[in-house]
């Protein structure tokens, strides 16, 4: 079952490469997002035998993240076919190829459990999404992929690094070489410490690029603010939650082997240095879609201090990848839509956005409460589970650092999103052919409403799978 997961949107991608119809093209994404989000939701509710393959294998962690790309990528989707009508002037054949292509390599690498395949897996999302980036095709645009691509690269290569560092460390142990995670975990003791911090550094630096964590996250805010908001969603909600992926993966390697402290240090460091980055940068921004680029930034750095305190925030690290995802996902496609509402970026000029197009508006504003850990949401939950564990574990300085971070960042936000949802629309601006449609704003309200109703009720099935997600970590550490 695991195999038709990613041969689903390949054959996908290859069917929208042939057909000619610029109108007929994008309902192939559709077609593919029912399918491949049927045999997600099959595959965790009725879980296949376990397989035998080493290489893969499709855990918890992994089950966990597929269900929240093929939902984020179901409604980037459905979305797609509105947005790609509106937008007839530019050929979609690139864009309806790589969206698949994406979740092709996103569906592998939440169940690779080989180091060197995952890393395959994480570079073939990066360079699918660097046409899409470009959608637009103006010089803003070419700036930002060129920015996405040379930094992206860099850190990849970076992670590379780090796996021949592992690899080498068996070598020096005496054990027999392997880049498997179970035979991994298993010499974990016996590893070379120098070796490992090694491996782990680079590869943190490596899918930290990927995530967006600071200093290495400069090529979010251009990408983020460049690419059309469907791309925007999937690079928020997939691609920096698959460089998370292949962080896990690591980390459960070092906490197997006993150096717990300098792991969660770093972790810890580098997660607090995002939150302080991205609250600096969120307050006074002007431009929107850059400030949802911060805000990732801000949510990549929760994960790597909740993967630096352990303990009670593994659990809400796991919620968090669905909330996060989802969240971004309402973000993104209602400003989206209010960017072309107003064919402008900046809260100076998109101001109103309640009279214009009053469906995306709530959804914006609604999205920002979502984002920003207000109850109901699912992010309020994951949020609570991260203060818990940092004054309840003996690290009352990083709850208290979260505190004020996360204040900064929230006032900061309200900063640009009330204006551009509250204010009076600019009368020297000629209205947009723009309108509200009912694939426009129905794929981010569906999003938004499974964030509020797993925020009051978690279903007992997904309640089992982010335990024994957490599970893995905690018995890793």
């Amino acid at each position: 079952m695991f195999t038709l997961l990613v041969l689903i949107p390949v054959a996908g991608a290859l069917i929208a490469w042939l057909i000619p119809s610029n109108v007929k093209r994008p309902w192939v994404m559709p077609v593919t997002a029912c399918l491949h989000l049927a045999l997600v939701v099959a595959i965790v509710v009725a879980p296949p035998l376990q397989s035998r393959n080493e290489w893969i294998d499709l855990d918890a962690i992994g089950k966990l993240f597929l269900l929240e790309v093929s939902a984020l990528f179901a409604a980037c989707a459905f979305y797609s076919v509105s947005y790609l009508h509106y937008r007839r002037e530019r050929n979609n054949r690139v864009l309806c190829m790589g969206m698949q292509v994406c979740l092709a390599a996103m569906s592998l690498a939440a169940g690779v459990h080989h180091m060197g395949l995952l890393w395959l897996a994480i570079e073939t999302t990066t360079l699918s999404m660097a046409p899409l980036v470009y959608f637009n095709r103006n010089a803003r645009s070419i700036e930002a992929t060129w920015k996405y691509m040379l930094i992206c690269s860099v850190g990849i290569a970076l992670a590379l690094l780090g796996i021949f560092f592992l690899a080498y460390s068996t070598v020096v142990a005496g054990l027999p070489p392997s880049l498997l995670l179970e035979p991994l975990q298993g010499y974990a003791p016996r590893l070379p410490a120098g070796w490992l911090h090694a491996a782990f550094v680079f590869l943190l630096v490596g899918y930290g690029t990927k995530m967006g964590l600071a200093p290495l996250h400069t090529w979010k805010p251009d990408a983020y603010g460049e690419a059309p908001g469907l791309v925007g969603a999937m690079l928020a909600g997939g691609l920096a939650n698959c460089g998370f992926i292949g962080l896990i993966r690591i980390y459960q390697i070092c906490m197997a082997s006993g150096n717990a402290p300098f792991c969660r240090a770093a972790l810890l460091g580098i997660g607090l240095l995002s939150l302080f980055t991205a609250a600096a940068f969120l307050v006074h921004q002007t431009d929107f879609k850059r400030m949802l680029a911060y805000s990732s930034v801000e949510h990549m750095g929760l994960f790597a201090v909740a993967l630096g305190l352990g303990g009670k925030a593994l659990y809400g690290a796991m919620l968090h990848l669905i909330g996060n995802g989802l969240a971004k996902g309402v973000l993104f496609l209602a400003a989206g839509n209010i960017h072309r509402a107003f064919a402008s970026k900046s809260r100076d000029s998109a101001r109103g956005a309640l009279r214009r197009a009053p469906w995306s508006g709530a959804l914006f504003l609604a999205g920002f409460l979502a984002m920003t850990g207000s109850p109901p949401f699912l992010i309020f939950s994951s949020e609570y589970s991260f203060f818990v564990a940092a004054f309840t574990q003996g690290h009352p300085l990083v709850g208290g650092l979260l505190a004020v971070l996360l204040m900064v960042a929230f006032l900061g936000m309200a900063m640009t999103v009330l204006p551009v949802v509250f204010g009076e629309p600019p009368k020297n601006r000629e209205r947009t052919k723009y309108h509200d449609t009912a694939l426009l704003v129905g794929p981010p309200l569906a999003l938004l409403t499974i964030l509020g109703v797993v925020g009051v009720w978690l279903p007992q099935p997904l309640y089992r799978l982010v335990n024994a997600a957490a599970a893995l970590l905690e018995v890793a550490r």
